[in-house]
């Protein structure tokens, strides 16, 4: 629970977790309507935005209407769903294999990149984990003629759990398995295959028709909707070795991954028929998503994380098949440790960062929450966010010019910050100086003579 109630000011992804308290602050202050999200870094206009289906943001929004607006609602929020999936993934492992096999495989997806984004306030192992606990639910209703509820909760979570983030889509690779099994019913594979076809139905909706419209009604082009395949091959090849990384290093760690190519190797060795297919199924449900996103998939280390849990259960099948269990004890302790020490850093704010908390109540002495600043942070809204005011992120290249600074004082610009450590450097401006520190300086719109 260490930082907890952290603004979201850590080293790692600041900016995507500025975006997502963006539009849940959205929801609280401006409209509720969570068809129509709103991020702060467009200028005057109402910042409408096409982004990932908003369930989480919302759900941040409907914990500060009751316990007011906190950074504890978003983080507390993630980690507990995502606490709960790991603890759904344990059991669906057990469905399958013995209680040793389920006990590393969680064990090792506790310490993966799991352990620290699950605190962050982004939605990737959000969904993903309402995905793995809809698949507990499908699994039940599937093979032990649990009731109706069970297939609606596996459609809802799985829906929405895609819905939060198209990648989380792979895990579903596994209802694969149950389609190929003679013992569960007709009836309920083709229930099955209703929600599929459903969940198609949403997220083409969302993503290829309301996304768009938003983007085109409100003329803010935001969301990254991918790239042609053909670009996407060209630049994974050409950074082969950082999209490589995102498997070996980012997910599991280096004794987490070689555990992972054992597992994998024993599973061939050992014709062990199911690990195989759920890594194969699985895989193919993460091609496409790698096709499309080329190289933001390399470049950001989160694309990989509704992989991640398929990778720790092939570990953790590897490590249970060891004969000498003594060793493989040591070996999952190995795995932890390393994993945790490497991200213990992210837990963490920096000073120059934390300066950053102070900027609303600098901005308060001059004016209001109403008033539109332009903030030198290039493309991170990190420090928007901070101000707790709607404006524009932009560069000092662009601060220089005269032209420009009019142009953003026609359009209502009241204040310009300009940050001197983080995001940005220092850069002189021909306005009126209100406020200086070491960290950064606010000018007004008023041009000196």
């Amino acid at each position: 629970m260490i930082g907890i109630t952290n603004p979201p000011l850590e080293i790692a992804h600041n900016w995507r977790e500025s975006i997502g308290t963006m539009v849940a602050r959205n929801f609280l202050e401006v409209d509720a309507n969570f068809l129509f999200p709103r991020l702060d870094f467009n200028g005057s206009k109402d910042g409408v935005v096409g982004m990932e289906f908003p369930i989480y943001n919302y759900l941040i929004f409907l914990w500060s209407k009751v316990f007011g607006y906190s950074h504890l609602a978003g983080r507390l929020i993630n980690l507990i769903i995502s606490s709960i999936g790991i603890f759904c993934f344990y059991q669906i492992i057990k469905i399958y294999y013995k209680e040793k096999t389920a006990f590393y495989s969680g064990i090792i997806l506790l310490s993966s990149v799991w352990f620290y984004y699950s605190r962050k306030i982004i939605p990737e192992t959000f969904a993903a984990s309402l995905v793995i606990i809809g698949l507990y639910f499908g699994l039940n209703y599937l093979y032990k003629k649990e009731k109706t509820i069970d297939f609606v909760l596996f459609m809802l979570l799985a829906i929405l759990g895609v819905l939060s983030k198209v990648s989380a889509i792979c895990l579903l690779g596994i209802c694969a398995i149950p389609f190929l099994d003679r013992k569960v019913p007709l009836i309920r594979k083709i229930a099955i295959s209703i929600c599929g076809f459903l969940l198609i139905f949403f997220v083409g909706w969302w993503y290829y028709y309301w996304n768009p419209y938003l983007t085109e009604t409100y003329a803010f082009p935001h969301f990254f909707m991918g790239v042609p395949i053909s670009q996407a091959i060209s630049d994974l090849f050409n950074n082969f070795a950082l999209f490589s990384k995102r498997f070996y290093d980012t997910a599991l760690k280096y004794i987490g991954f070689f555990s992972f190519l054992f597992g994998l190797f024993w599973s061939i060795y050992k014709k062990e028929k199911l690990v195989i297919f759920v890594f194969i199924s699985t895989s193919f449900f993460l091609l496409p998503i790698i096709l499309k996103t080329g190289y933001n998939f390399a470049f950001h280390d989160y694309y990989i994380i509704p992989f991640v849990p398929i990778m720790a259960f092939v570990a953790g099948f590897g490590l249970s098949s060891i004969p000498w269990q003594k060793f493989a004890i040591v070996i999952l302790f190995a795995i932890g440790l390393e994993g945790i020490i490497n991200q213990q850093h992210q837990f963490f704010i920096k000073p120059d960062l934390a300066k950053l908390a102070l900027l609303e109540g600098s901005l308060d002495q001059f004016g209001s929450r109403k008033d539109l600043i332009a903030v030198n942070s290039g493309n991170y809204p990190t420090a928007l966010y901070m101000a707790h005011r709607k404006g524009w992120i932009t560069f000092n290249n662009h601060l220089k010019s005269k032209e420009y600074l009019l142009r953003l004082k026609s359009e209502g610009c009241q204040f310009f910050v300009i940050l001197k450590k983080s995001f940005g450097t220092d850069v002189d401006l021909p306005l009126e100086k209100v406020y200086s520190d070491e960290y950064y300086t606010i000018y007004n719109n008023t041009f000196l003579k």
